[in-house]
């Protein structure tokens, strides 16, 4: 299949602030170039801060570190893209798992059952000061995997750098064969959530991401209409 183009916005200079290889496969399906910042933000939570107020806290935060550094290098036509995934069983934060026994708790914890992913995204406009940011939720459900599956996905060592120790994407163990959600925003970074901040700071809409997005994950999304469009959904 021919490789659709991709039509950047003209003299801007994207900033994605995450060090995560799949946000930066995602984002190369709006952007022909951009720039790739760690940002040394501090992710401890806040007594009783709730799910989706942590993880809009933190892609703000590391749009606005990302934002700084910027302006310090004398960068000033900038956008810059920052995003957290958070994965939420009954309101509770799952993280990366620390350890083999640890991904397998929590992977025997999801099975069979419906959880959540929250995505941050803060798209923060360096020459305005403008920033635009929202919280995106995906319902996940999960099959039910065997204990051996568990532990040959383990050994793998895929789970290790993935908030609630799986990748939704992995073929072979392939958590969620059922799933009729937004697939990049479980990966990391909803594209066309992003399309619309993107638009509020610059004007302009990137109608094809949706195509490009689906062709690179190898999804047919059922979302995207409504969300880039406003379409009903059937």
């Amino acid at each position: 299949m021919e490789k659709k183009s991709i039509n950047p916005l003209a003299m801007t200079e994207f900033i994605l602030a995450s060090k995560s290889p799949r946000r930066q496969m995602l984002l190369r399906n709006l952007f022909n170039h951009f720039i790739v910042l760690d940002t040394d933000v501090e992710e401890t939570k806040f007594p009783g801060e709730k799910p989706a107020a942590y993880v809009l806290r933190l892609a703000k935060g590391k749009a606005l570190a990302a934002g700084k550094r910027m302006a310090e290098n004398s960068l000033p036509e900038v956008v810059v893209i920052a995003a957290d995934t958070i994965v939420v069983d009954q309101d509770e934060m799952l993280g990366k798992p620390k350890n083999p026994e640890d991904a397998r708790i929590i992977l025997d914890r999801l099975k069979g059952k419906t959880h959540q992913v929250l995505s941050g995204l803060a798209v923060y406009h360096l020459p305005t000061r403008e920033m635009r940011s929202q919280v995106i939720t995906t319902e996940v459900t999960m099959r039910h995997y065997s204990e051996k599956e568990i532990l040959d996905y383990i050994a793998s060592g895929d789970p290790f750098d993935k908030a609630g120790a799986y990748a939704i994407q992995n073929e072979y163990f392939n958590p969620a064969p059922e799933f009729s959600g937004c697939f990049a925003n479980v990966m990391g970074l909803p594209l066309c959530h992003l399309s619309l901040l993107i638009q509020e700071v610059e004007g302009k809409l990137d109608s094809g991401v949706a195509d490009r997005c689906q062709e690179s994950i190898n999804y047919q999304c059922p979302m995207y209409p409504q969300i880039l469009f406003g379409e009903h959904l059937q």
